[in-house]
């Protein structure tokens, strides 16, 4: 395993109970839940294992955790293996497909004959059975995402950053939005991340924000800053990669942000 694989699940393990610290009511965080998974699958059970267009990888879960074939590695963070481990240190019991070190689908043809067989039917079983273990690993990564966001930010933007954090979760609305952003497009951090000098993330969309104050106004404003920065992802993105396709669809998830949990 990678070192700053192994960093991010020790990390993601430390914070278990990050969840429970959240000040999220069970209702709220239920509702968090739902949300992120008619983002990523439209809440059917058949999006729960999915191989987008245009990619490498099959994304798995409510979070369309993204999960690598051996010998593959692709700009994006993966995020499937963390969420194994985070299950694990919740003692939960996995299917065994679930826990194999790579994904087992090479290929979207090969994952496409497998999609009703018994390894992903019951892969899908057990995430659709786990969606609350998910939904706190991805509020886990979102809790974590701050002190890596404010390391990684110039110096001059530290404290402006870390206010604009601060206005947008104020709200549980704005939780929500900064809790599915991190899942949605990551943290910002990796340099690795990036289309032409310029990432996409949670760091770039709060240092992207202009001025607001704190609550309904902040989360407004995040989401509009969070539609500013990918349709600038989408302008320089590689033209083979056809990213304008997902503008409308990525615009629609950042629009949830400027509205109530409910």
């Amino acid at each position: 395993m990678q070192v700053a694989r192994l960093v991010g699940v020790i990390a993601v393990l430390l914070l278990g109970s990050a969840a429970a610290e959240s000040g999220l009511s069970t209702a709220q965080k239920a509702a968090i839940g739902q949300k992120i998974w008619k983002n990523e699958c439209a809440g059917s059970v058949a999006g729960l294992t999915t191989w987008n267009a245009g990619e490498e990888f099959p994304s798995i879960g409510i979070g369309h955790f993204i999960w690598y074939p051996a010998g593959f590695k692709g700009r994006f963070e993966e995020s499937w293996p963390p969420l194994v481990a985070f299950a694990r240190g919740r003692g939960a019991s996995l299917p065994a497909v679930a826990q194999e070190a790579h994904s087992p689908w090479r290929t979207k043809a090969e994952f496409q004959r497998d999609f009703n067989g018994a390894r992903m039917t019951a892969l899908r079983k057990w995430l659709a059975a786990n969606v609350g273990l998910q939904t706190d690993f991805i509020i886990a990564r979102s809790r974590a995402a701050l002190p890596k966001i404010l390391a990684a930010a110039p110096a001059s933007e530290k404290a402006r950053i870390e206010a604009n954090y601060h206005k947008v979760s104020t709200t549980s609305q704005g939780t929500y939005a900064l809790i599915d952003y991190v899942n949605f497009k990551g943290e910002g951090t990796q340099t690795a991340e990036r289309y032409q000098g310029y990432g996409w993330g949670l760091l770039q969309v709060l240092g992207g924000m202009k001025e607001a104050p704190a609550g309904a106004d902040a989360a407004k404003e995040f989401a509009a800053s969070a539609k500013r920065v990918l349709s600038r992802r989408i302008v320089n993105a590689p033209a083979e990669r056809g990213e304008k396709r997902w503008e409308e669809g990525w615009h629609n998830r950042c629009a949830t942000y400027a509205k109530p949990l409910s």
